[in-house]
């Protein structure tokens, strides 16, 4: 079932001059560019579902615009809503490429997708690298906690992922609906793949850890934890990092017994209505130059071999082993399990 009306927003290139800063290093010109871009497709024109934030696809979608001459109408939304959309329209696709989502979420939703693989997988590392090419990865994204520093000493903060199912923490985890956040089933699989007891056993005893009090979207997270509503939440890194960038009082907390680093990617729609467009889209956000951009500007990590960051490498982190295909099986029977069970 649909949940909210989905949001559609024309990206204009005049209105985002005025709002939207350019990407740094992202240029017009060709030498040294390795995006693959070669000029606009015959229809000039290109659908974006997307669940990102404006503040990441807005310069992104932008620049690309301004690359290729391609105009870009945005429809955005949560994760698990807008593939569901994209399910209702596989007779008559209305999108050509969906845009975010942890690629476990796209991965159950293949069969809606064409297979395509980048002229620059080479430069991809090896983990984010689909096997059937139904997806491309776009960023990598660790699952972290995060607490309110007014309200939680340091030695009493959750360390990890079984610390949130003691009873002090009872009512007190912000955490958005899985139905729609595709980072939430992202941290629930995680969750599920460490504790590694049966599943349901796991839903159980973390729903009643939430007391029924789920907030209705990811960006909703962090702000319950830093007003208080909510002691600690579960979040991504690049969200906290940006949070606390911007002065908010949290401290941020990798998993003691492991995190997952799963990518969020980009899709092609099958029998889309502007392929040749939908692909140029796919080698511009994996380009370098871009990818550059989101390690330096988003706080996100880049998927590709050649790209520099100063964030804390992942050999100092415990980063599980993420079952990408368990986690795309078991989607829809874990999200029937979770609604049932935050009903009762």
């Amino acid at each position: 079932m649909m949940k909210p009306m989905l949001t559609k927003l024309k990206i204009m290139m005049g209105l985002l001059l005025s709002c939207i800063v350019l990407i740094n290093g992202c240029s017009n010109k060709k030498d040294g560019n390795d995006s693959g871009i070669v000029g606009p497709g015959n229809d000039n024109k290109l659908v974006v579902y997307t669940s990102h934030k404006i503040e990441v696809y807005g310069p992104i979608i932008k620049e690309f615009e301004e690359r290729t001459g391609i105009w870009v109408t945005v429809v955005s939304g949560g994760t698990n809503e807008l593939l569901e959309q994209i399910a209702i329209e596989q007779y008559d696709p209305k999108c050509d490429v969906m845009f975010g989502g942890g690629v476990e979420n796209l991965e159950a939703y293949k069969e809606y997708f064409m297979p395509y693989t980048c002229s620059q997988c080479t430069k991809i590392e090896e983990p984010y690298q689909s096997t059937n090419g139904c997806w491309t990865a776009f960023s990598s994204l660790p699952i972290v906690f995060v607490y309110n520093n007014k309200l939680v000493y340091e030695t009493a903060a959750p360390t990890g992922w079984k610390d949130l199912l003691e009873d002090r923490w009872k009512g007190k985890i912000a955490f958005a609906d899985p139905n729609t956040s595709g980072s939430s089933y992202t941290a629930l699989a995680t969750m599920m793949q460490i504790i590694d007891e049966d599943n349901e056993q796991t839903l159980r005893k973390f729903i009643e850890a939430l007391d029924g009090n789920v907030l209705s979207g990811s960006g909703d997270v962090i702000d319950a934890v830093v007003t208080g509503t909510r002691l600690v939440g579960i979040t991504l890194e690049e969200t906290a990092l940006k949070k606390i960038a911007a002065g908010a009082d949290i401290t941020m907390v990798y998993p003691s017994e492991g995190t997952s680093a799963v990518p969020d990617g980009c899709a092609i729609i099958k029998n889309s209505q502007n392929e040749e467009n939908a692909k140029q889209f796919i080698e511009f956000i994996i380009s370098k130059d871009v990818q550059q951009y989101i390690v330096d500007e988003f706080n996100r990590r880049s998927v590709r071999k050649d790209v520099k960051d100063s964030k804390e490498p992942f050999e100092n982190l415990n980063v599980i082993d993420f079952d990408i295909s368990k986690a795309s099986s078991n989607q829809n029977e874990v999200l029937k399990q979770w609604s049932e069970l935050i009903t009762k």
